[in-house]
């Protein structure tokens, strides 16, 4: 046997992993959110708490648990939205030589089982992968529609009981990172803010990793409604929200080629007609939210940040 050989293989299991939460004003479902985190069985788990900036309690509440070890809390200093926090968190987070970044909102409620069953998941695949994604489900126990995975552009997954099937976009609702793929692909665009940040980021990997439905592996995504983004019919006092939807998908999908961009070209067309169908009474305000968006994408051109 030579040298190779004999070296003691490492588990999965064994290696460490940096879940990253970030939050923003949920303290009760932070709260929640941490607890399930603290009862998983994984040995080697350090919870980082990403607080941007909450003005309800969050701080002194976190700051209770920490034990120097299993929680690390960090406030941003201002709200930097998701796409900040997320950006803010995994640089935090691999300064701690972890193995893997397991990424969450403060609404993902995780399993008893959930990382156990990405470290199988990972332990199968070799470590061969980018990144791994959960299956999310919302409150009632069916699939949570805004974090329904992509097998490409135009083709989400339909079958959620598939073992290793290869997908090239997911949410950060359980998003499990390899080191090695933010080592190679940098951190998600803080300049985002809110939307598309995730999309951009794990097509982004995609593009040097292969990247897996991790189906055995299951949170709960406590979000306020089981629906994706609809400026049709969401609530008025979201609308602003929805500048960075069109001006971050506009930015992505036309850096996907010409299938991301046909993909957009339909989209668009078809998302105004939803509007011009709906009964909503500020047309015009939704019209205009869309139309600024894609006029800020010309001009928008953030740079990557690297580890």
């Amino acid at each position: 046997m030579d040298n190779n050989e004999q070296k003691k293989i490492i588990s999965a299991y064994d290696k460490s992993v940096a879940a990253v939460v970030v939050t923003y004003n949920r303290k009760q479902l932070l709260k929640e959110c941490i607890e399930a985190l603290l009862a998983q069985k994984a040995k080697h788990l350090r919870i980082f708490i990403i607080d941007n900036a909450s003005t309800d309690g969050t701080e002194e509440y976190v700051k209770g648990l920490i034990d120097g070890e299993r929680v690390v809390y960090l406030n941003t200093g201002e709200n930097l939205g998701g796409a900040g926090g997320f950006c803010f968190g995994i640089k935090e987070a691999m300064k701690s030589d972890c193995d893997y970044v397991w990424l969450m909102d403060d609404d993902c409620i995780v399993h008893p089982d959930s990382l156990d069953k990405l470290l199988e998941c990972a332990d199968k695949l070799s470590g061969d992968f980018g990144f791994l994604s959960g299956v999310a489900r919302w409150t009632d126990g069916e699939i949570c529609e805004m974090n329904v995975q992509r097998i490409s552009v135009w083709r989400t997954v339909k079958n959620f009981t598939v073992p290793v099937q290869r997908i090239r976009f997911a949410s950060f609702v359980s998003l499990f990172l390899s080191r090695q793929a933010v080592l190679t692909c940098g951190l998600p665009i803080k300049e985002f803010f809110i939307w598309g940040d995730d999309w951009e980021y794990t097509s982004r990997i995609s593009k040097k990793f292969k990247n897996y439905l991790a189906e055995e592996s299951v949170v709960t995504h406590k979000s306020a409604v089981n629906a994706g983004l609809n400026i049709a019919a969401d609530t008025s006092d979201r609308l602003n929200r929805y500048f960075y939807a069109y001006r971050n998908e506009s930015y992505l999908f036309n850096r996907l080629g010409i299938s991301g961009k046909l993909y957009y070209a339909a989209k668009i067309p078809y998302h105004r007609l939803k509007l011009a169908l709906s009964d909503v009474p500020d047309k015009k305000e939704r019209f205009a939210i869309i139309k600024k968006g894609l006029k800020a994408a010309k001009t928008f051109k953030p740079e990557i940040e690297y580890v």
